[in-house]
């Protein structure tokens, strides 16, 4: 999103080509947390992705389940993406905050205490909602295993197991955040608590429609759990959005009447 003031330049509105320098120079340092924590991520992938893969291991007690490798190459595909995953989520403060800082750094002094607020919101929920997804993982790949008839063995591709963890730990980290957009867009006025609530049916019916996504359509227990949590974060960002809008709209009749008065 653009911002509409430079920083201590008054009113000064802010180019186009302005705007893609500072996009630039936010994805630039989110970019180079990233890296940096991909190559920490690299030297510690070992021991996370032998976490990654307890739920094959319990299965494997009961049956014959093993996590197999079809190429040459898949064990280095593996290490490198499990290093690039915990890049994204040890940088999430970095990068968090880089995104907040785009949207809003043409705020004045008492505005701008807005971007710590949210990210101060936004990088605990991110890393709620990755532990969520990791909290509901060994109950789906349990599910999952169960379809397989016990006279047969399950050799998990390596690869697809891990697109399929990443694709539920990081998604439901995402979808944690999206309330705390949701407050920050009302903050400055893009997005009324009206409209929010209004939607409220619609909003409910996507965070369904994810979670049934995130998890198996069988696994109706995991999907509620994380539904739930993530509905209640959009009522609470609602409330948030409402409470700001009256205040702000006291304080618009306020300045209305005492300008009122003053040209009598």
């Amino acid at each position: 999103m653009a911002t509409l003031r430079k920083r201590g330049s008054g009113d000064t509105r802010m180019s186009l080509g302005e705007h893609l320098v500072e996009l630039r120079k936010r994805l630039f340092i989110g970019g180079i947390a990233i890296l940096v924590g991909a190559i920490g991520g690299f030297i510690v992938a070992e021991f996370v992705w032998d976490a990654l893969r307890v739920p094959i291991l319990a299965i494997a007690e009961a049956r014959n389940a093993t996590i197999n490798y079809s190429t040459i190459t898949s064990g280095f595909d593996v290490r490198m993406q499990v290093a690039i995953t915990i890049g994204i989520v040890a940088s999430s403060p970095v990068w968090l905050y880089q995104i907040f800082a785009f949207l809003v750094p043409g705020l004045t002094k008492k505005e701008k205490r807005y971007t710590f607020g949210f990210f101060f919101t936004a990088v605990p929920l991110f890393l709620a909602g990755c532990t969520a997804g990791w909290f509901v993982l060994p109950n789906i790949v349990e599910l999952m295993a169960g379809f397989v008839p016990s006279e047969d063995a399950s050799f998990v591709e390596a690869k697809v197991y891990l697109d399929f963890v990443l694709k539920l730990v990081l998604a439901v980290g995402i979808a944690f955040v999206m309330p705390v957009f949701m407050v920050l867009l009302n903050f400055l006025g893009v997005l009324s608590a009206k409209a929010i609530i209004k939607g409220w049916r619609v909003a409910i019916l996507m965070i369904v429609i994810f979670c049934a996504i995130a998890t198996p359509a069988a696994d109706v227990m995991s999907m509620f759990l994380l539904a739930i949590p993530m509905v209640f974060l959009y009522f609470v960002a609602a409330g948030i959005a409402w409470f700001h809008d009256r205040v702000a709209a006291k304080k618009l009749a306020e300045f209305e009447e005492q300008l009122g008065t003053a040209s009598a």
